[in-house]
């Protein structure tokens, strides 16, 4: 299972004002959206469009890798895996075969903080697509056989996607310094050695604590009708039992008072370079200006960092910034992959000279301005299908706690000042709380 998502093309009930130029301002989003809770804590979020007969289907539950412990890493990655395996009604190869038969695409993605599990399908099809969730929801078969097959899948997919993927492997070791006491140090997918560990009673437990109606949020979106969909989620869900969920607190990263650096060698023919500073977790009231920040650095071929490194010096393939925000405080990543026989110095010195020049000086309104257009427009991107709506509805319901929340990140966006990026740059990206990770050639002199 992957994170790679089939969109929908229905445009929809999505209703913004929007200028030619994306001017801030005159940008609003709207679209109707209702909220139940059921009694046993399931939340279910409702958004009704009948531009097409399709329904997009997500059921995101409030368990990821940080919900693991050392041993047992990855096990929220390898019960994604095992969802897929059939449970008590729906059997084995009959999942797939229902699924398939009746033209639903559906497939999964675990992060660091959820789980979720979406399906695109004919709106005919709605209640068919409830009984099977209640189902793997209520009664997981995991049985023994199938561990036994998906332990050799994802060990595969463990060696393709890291042991095998340098860029992969500097950033696995690029966690495994940036973050030394809170979770978000193990990779999502998690180490061999607990892979190959995994038994069936491991994920039971996993399982049984963590995939309870109270952890998870269910959106239904598309061409439905809200009374009957209540009634039929009533219906299924209704009958689910409530559970207590243990008390989770997770270790708070202890603020770094030096600079690190760490470097690796793999089978690569150049080398990438990594600087991340700790970031803010996601709704942080500075992390709208750090994500413009990040747009301004390194955000496509005319962002500051791309013209000096590629077009300027030819020094690097590739430049870019991006910030990463997280239920718990994520990082600000700068990068960049050098051409053959350059050195990661001179990108290292790059990175430095531009984010002093941001810290000392404030950058020009039409900068600012162009990174807001560009954010904003991957914003109202991501909303227009119904597929990008459930999926927006779910991440902001279950890592911020109120999906309404992606209505009102715009307006966030939109009063940032050019004094706000100059303050957060001197705020957080600050030599003492600066990573940096290397990947080299294995013949390098580096």
């Amino acid at each position: 299972m992957n994170s790679t998502r089939p969109w929908m093309s229905a445009i929809g009930l999505l209703f913004f004002i929007f200028s030619s130029t994306l001017q801030a301002e005159n940008l609003k989003i709207k679209f109707p959206v209702e909220k139940i809770t059921l009694k046993n804590g399931l939340t279910v979020l409702l958004h009704e469009d009948h531009s097409i007969p399709m329904v997009s289907y997500h059921t995101w539950y409030r368990v990821g890798s940080r919900d693991e412990q050392p041993g047992v890493t990855g096990a929220a990655h390898m019960l994604e895996h095992m969802m897929f395996k059939g449970a008590k009604i729906y059997t084995g190869k009959q999942f797939d075969a229902i699924l398939h038969g009746n033209g639903i695409q559906n497939n999964a993605f675990t992060t660091d903080d959820y789980t979720g599990f979406y399906e695109n399908l004919p709106s005919a099809k709605l209640e068919l697509i409830m009984k099977v969730e209640v189902d793997r929801m209520k009664d997981l078969a995991l049985q023994p056989e199938d561990l036994v097959s998906e332990l050799q899948v994802v060990g595969e997919e463990r060696r393709w996607r890291v042991d095998n993927n340098p860029p992969s492997l500097l950033r696995e070791v690029m966690m495994d310094k940036l973050y030394e006491v809170h979770p978000y140090h193990w990779p999502t997918i998690g180490y061999m050695k607990d892979i190959q560990a995994y038994t069936v009673a491991k994920l039971r437990h996993f399982y049984e604590t963590f995939y309870v109606p109270n952890n998870a949020v269910l959106v239904i979106a598309g061409d439905i009708n809200i009374p009957k969909t209540k009634e039929l989620v009533a219906k299924y869900y209704g009958a689910l039992q409530f559970k207590a969920l243990p008390e989770r607190k997770y270790p708070q990263e202890p603020e770094s008072t030096k600079e690190r650096r760490v470097e690796t060698t793999g089978e690569v023919q150049t080398t990438t370079v990594a600087v991340a500073y700790k970031g803010v977790e996601s709704g942080h009231p500075d992390g709208f200006a750090l994500d413009l920040l990040a747009n301004i650095l390194g955000s496509g071929p005319s962002s500051r960092l791309y013209k000096k490194l590629v077009y300027e010096s030819q020094k690097a393939s590739q430049a870019g910034c991006y910030d990463s925000t997280s239920a718990d405080p994520g990082y600000f990543l700068l990068t960049a992959s050098m051409i053959p026989g350059q050195k990661s110095a001179f990108a290292e010195n790059v990175f430095a000279q531009e984010i002093k020049k941001l810290q000392e000086n404030l950058i020009p309104e039409r900068e600012l301005a162009k990174a807001k257009n560009q954010i904003m427009k991957e914003f109202v991107d991501a909303l227009q299908t119904i597929d990008g709506r459930a999926e927006s509805l779910a991440l902001s319901e279950i890592v911020q706690g109120d999906y309404g929340k992606i209505f009102t990140d715009l307006d966030k966006y939109q009063t940032v000042t050019a004094t706000d990026i100059q303050r957060v740059a001197k705020k957080y990206l600050i030599p003492q709380r600066r990573l940096t990770a290397v990947l080299n050639p294995h013949s390098s002199n580096h």
